[in-house]
């Protein structure tokens, strides 16, 4: 919220009535910050700029809309024009599959149906009574040990469909540019995904395709790493995967001499059986995050 007086202050809070003593003879303007606008009070020509004004200036700076259109990398689209089809999945290791990743008969009926069969995510209201994976005496995946401390409320909610306008579910994702040079075409090369969680055609295609710009130049590709162990090797075997996992990213991005690296790394558990087993991705992802960070190789790709 904020007033202008009308001796021309400008007093901006997030409630009404934090000044009680002031006369509403003395306000000139009483008016709110409206959600997805901006609030401006420029000093120099002593007004209040426009939301719409401020936003024109910017984005008449430079032709952002030819660079997006040109450099973007659509995977939807990229999917398309490729009309790649995954391989048919074998439902014959289904159960086999399950068990190894942890899956019980109550997250596939309570958890996963409602959301595969109505697209929707599943509620209930008798809440968890299970034991925290931190003091429990049974075997507990790793996500299991992360709790949320509280409810965060954000305003405007984090809703993509009902509040479309101000959020979105859409990211681009691959190497960043400097944030501190000046925007120029190059770092709108970046893969634009339109969603988190990715089909089996936008999945393959990122795998087994390169994206070639219009100069016939490789603009996207990726590096598939295997994220399992053998079965029978212990705590030695599992740090030996991760150490093996991390510096396979760093040279995959890295890429070798006259040519340039990945720009995304795929960590894959697709080779889980009897013999090997799978790294849980919330550790291999976060081990190889924090290795490309300490590398001060993360900004280069997904």
């Amino acid at each position: 919220r904020y007033y202008v007086t009308k001796d021309d202050n400008v007093i901006l809070s997030s409630e009404i009535g934090v000044i009680p003593e002031l006369q509403d003879k003395d306000v000139k303007i009483k008016h709110r910050l409206e959600p997805g606008k901006m609030f401006l009070v420029d000093f120099e020509t002593q007004r209040i700029v426009p939301d719409d004004e401020i936003k024109e200036q910017v984005a008449s700076r430079h032709p952002y809309g030819e660079w997006v259109k040109e450099s973007m990398i659509d995977l939807e689209r990229w999917t398309q024009e490729k009309a790649i089809s995954p391989a048919p999945f074998d439902f014959s290791s289904t159960n086999r599959k399950l068990n190894s990743f942890g899956f019980t008969g109550e997250r596939l009926e309570m958890l996963l149906l409602p959301m595969g069969i109505g697209g929707k995510e599943a509620l209930g209201s008798m809440g968890n009574d299970a034991a925290l994976a931190v003091l429990s005496e049974k075997p507990r995946q790793v996500n299991e040990y992360f709790k949320q401390l509280f409810a965060q409320v954000t305003n405007p909610p984090i809703d993509p469909i009902r509040e479309e306008i101000v959020m979105s579910l859409v990211c681009p994702v691959g190497p960043e540019g400097n944030l501190l040079s000046d925007p120029n075409k190059e770092h709108c090369k970046r893969l634009n995904v339109r969603h988190p969680v990715l089909t089996l055609e936008e999945m393959e295609t990122l795998k087994s395709k390169v994206y070639v710009d219009r100069d016939g130049k490789k603009a996207f590709s990726s590096h598939v790493i295997d994220c399992t162990f053998p079965a029978g090797s212990g705590p030695d075997g599992m740090i030996q995967a991760l150490e093996r996992i991390c510096d396979e990213a760093a040279d995959a991005i890295q890429g070798s001499i006259g040519s340039s690296g990945a720009q995304a790394v795929i960590l894959s558990d697709r080779l889980t059986g009897p013999d090997r087993m799978a790294l849980p991705s919330l550790i291999a992802v976060g081990a190889v995050h924090q290795h490309l960070l300490r590398t001060k190789q993360r900004p280069k790709a997904a």
